[in-house]
């Protein structure tokens, strides 16, 4: 029987990882089959492969949100061929990169879990629970009204990084810069009554194209500060796109709106506060 082996990736691995995402539905920008998103993962994260027989079969990929005891594993990416599923790939690819086992006062990890019928079950055997939906929501940015008193201005990868941090305490830096290096990318500041209220970057190819991430300040009504920004943004071709949790408030606006429920991944963690479905608007790839 043959025996699959997991192990760093090189950026000779590249072309098979794509194949791998292309096979599984990934055949997108800032996805497993776009070079630029697999060198953000094997520079800023820890990007694996599974190999069987000497093919790659698999790859998986975490990033590490915050430092020290508070920090976050966030697993970004897990994809298997389908001509391999069942075989202990998937395992063998989160063996690797989540190495401890979970438990009381154990790593805090997170996830964005497809819904595929597989993930669920082996996400919570490296204890992860599921808690609430994320939606991938798009509409037409016209359709938006941005509520008043707010404006919001184009701003550098490094403006928006110092807001988040200053609100959070997490250094997002990298991921902003790689953020605003996609297609159409831009770092935004919003001002609600002239103070600073929400930091977040806009980007993407196409249909990928909107609100990447968005931090805002405490106290600030989450949902005004995502229209806010959303009716401000010069999408390519008119629409945009969101990831929101269903509780959030922005979502029912949203589809006042009439924006549309394009997909839906499902929240996994260790802790059901590592996010906060009222507030966050998170990267999928990368919270």
């Amino acid at each position: 029987m043959s025996t699959i082996t997991a192990r760093r990736a090189t950026t000779g691995d590249f072309p098979a990882i794509a194949k791998v995402a292309v096979a599984t539905g990934q055949d997108e920008e800032w996805a497993g089959s776009d070079p630029a998103y697999l060198a953000y993962l094997l520079e800023h994260g820890t990007l694996l492969v599974a190999e069987r027989d000497g093919s790659v079969t698999g790859f998986g990929a975490t990033r590490l949100i915050g430092d020290g005891p508070a920090a976050v594993s966030m697993l970004c990416d897990l994809f298997v061929h389908p001509g391999t599923h069942g075989r202990g790939c998937g395992r063998a690819i989160l063996s690797a990169l989540w190495p401890e086992g979970p438990g009381p006062g154990g790593p805090r990890r997170m996830t964005f879990s497809s819904q595929h019928a597989h993930a669920l079950p082996l996400y919570t055997r490296f204890g992860l629970d599921a808690w609430w939906p994320l939606l991938y929501l798009a509409g037409e940015v016209q359709a938006v009204r941005g509520p008043d008193g707010w404006t919001v201005s184009p701003a550098s990868a490094a403006e928006v990084a110092a807001a988040e941090q200053g609100w959070t305490g997490v250094d997002r830096s990298a991921d902003h810069r790689a953020w605003a290096a996609r297609p159409h990318g831009q770092p935004v500041r919003a001002f609600r009554h002239g103070e600073l209220a929400a930091a977040g970057t806009a980007g993407g190819h196409g249909a990928e194209y909107g609100l990447v991430h968005l931090a805002i300040a405490p106290g600030v009504p989450a949902g005004d500060a995502v229209l806010a920004v959303l009716a401000t943004l010069h999408a390519p071709d008119g629409r945009a796109r969101v990831c929101l949790p269903a509780p959030h408030p922005a979502v029912r606006l949203l589809f006042a709106a009439g924006w549309h429920h394009q997909d839906s991944d499902l929240f996994m963690a260790s802790d059901p506060g590592l996010l906060d479905p009222r507030r966050a608007v998170p990267n999928p790839g990368g919270a």
